[in-house]
């Protein structure tokens, strides 16, 4: 018998322990193994719950327990969660993780405590939600040698931008619909800002290069500057704008990783992933670019890659998954200044004057566009050679390209 023990009881070990629950008969089958929920830890009293005979409030009593196999994490944050996760790998037993927080800022500490206990510590509900990806990378894609990620990685921002692009919504009505919808927190920094992107980029990374990469060494830009008249816009031309986590490993070994919006080409595959969905492109030297697609959020499709988590470590708990990276290093991450790409520039200015300043241009139109403004879209070059050309101009909006 394999016994689990889910920590947090919110949305995500709630769908965790009704998945557990649920599919029982199924996991059972597929594990050749008897998978029991022997505890959930909540600071919270449950008084209604049906798992009322599971529930603890002391995690000393999980640590203890020496029957407890497979510990699934889904406190969220990285300190109550770093504490409990050191001390069930420190105590034998294997942790599954949906705490992108947590594995981007320690994934590198805790892979090497669970190595050095003899357990393993996996995290696939982490970054896609219930879209399978980190597997994927570690053993479907093993033979190709990764050079790039570039990923709609947060499912809210995703709905916002989709919601000015069909309903004609500013930046504010989105936002607050999708707080009504329960797709954004009362506080939505964290997903307009791009931190959960960021920490996302930041554990794909890490698993597709081989090093750990920490969400400080990551540029992030978020959604809040973009307005109806950019949709406008990139629209005239059939572009979408998305929310973009990208890094790419570079010929010299370091690696470009930010978050920002682009203007995503409508022949791109991006451009049409909508709503509360999650798209991630991989691009490999022999097998070119694959995309996975899914719902990145969510009750049950975390919790359904959480549990896939938990039926593989059940199948055989003293295998070794090999989930592990570097370090990182402080000069391991670069700007993305240095990239070269077409960019989106709206600005006060004349047709004249951006075509003296950039040469060829591609001018964009829309209908009500104030007197004065001017959009277009570039050559190739780099940010600062971009900026270093709008120098007297009025920019009122400048984001990069993606074809």
């Amino acid at each position: 018998m394999v016994n689990v023990a889910i920590l947090g009881f919110g949305t995500v070990g709630s769908g965790v322990a009704e998945v557990l629950t649920t599919n029982g008969g199924l996991i059972d089958k597929r594990t050749e193994n008897l998978v029991r929920l022997k505890y959930i830890l909540d600071v919270r009293d449950f008084p209604n719950s049906p798992y009322q005979s599971c529930l603890v409030q002391d995690f000393s009593v999980i640590e203890a327990d020496p029957e407890v196999d497979i510990v699934v994490e889904t406190i969220g944050g990285a300190t109550v969660a770093l504490d409990y996760t050191q001390r069930a790998l420190r105590a034998g037993k294997n942790v599954v993780s949906s705490n992108k927080e947590l594995v981007a800022a320690h994934g590198y500490d805790l892979l090497q405590l669970a190595k050095e206990n003899g357990v393993n510590y996996l995290f696939e509900a982490s970054v896609g939600g219930g879209i399978p990806i980190l597997r994927p990378l570690n053993s479907c894609l093993a033979a190709n040698a990764l050079s790039q990620i570039t990923g709609i990685l947060n499912g809210t921002t995703n709905y916002i931008l989709t919601r000015m692009i069909h309903g004609g919504l500013t930046f504010e009505q989105a936002l607050q619909e999708a707080q009504e919808k329960g797709y954004a927190e009362r506080d939505p920094s964290a997903d307009v800002d791009g931190h959960d992107a960021c920490r996302k980029i930041c554990i794909l990374s890490a698993l597709a290069f081989g090093e750990h990469i920490y969400p400080k060494q990551v540029q992030m830009q978020g959604i809040r500057e973009v307005t109806l008249a950019d949709v406008a816009y990139a629209d005239s031309c059939d572009y979408k704008i998305k929310l973009l986590g990208r890094s790419i490993r570079l010929e010299n070994g370091t690696i470009c990783a930010f978050v920002a919006p682009h203007l995503v080409s409508g022949e791109n595959p991006l451009a049409g992933v909508e709503n509360v969905f999650n798209a991630i492109t991989v691009t490999g030297n022999a097998i070119g670019d694959v995309m996975f697609y899914g719902q990145g959020a969510g009750k049950l499709p975390t919790a359904s890659a959480a549990v896939a988590d938990v039926i593989d470590l059940a199948k055989d708990l003293n295998t070794s998954r090999h989930n592990a990276w570097g370090p990182g290093a402080e000069d391991l991450v670069v700007s993305p200044d240095i990239l070269v790409s077409r960019w989106y520039v709206r600005a006060m200015t004349t047709s004249r004057a951006a075509r003296s300043a950039f040469g060829e241009i591609s001018l964009m139109a829309r209908s009500g566009a104030p007197e004065g403004e001017i959009a277009f879209l570039t050559n190739a070059m780099t940010e600062p050679q971009v900026r270093e050309k709008l120098a007297g101009m009025k920019i009122c909006a400048l984001i990069r390209a993606l074809d």
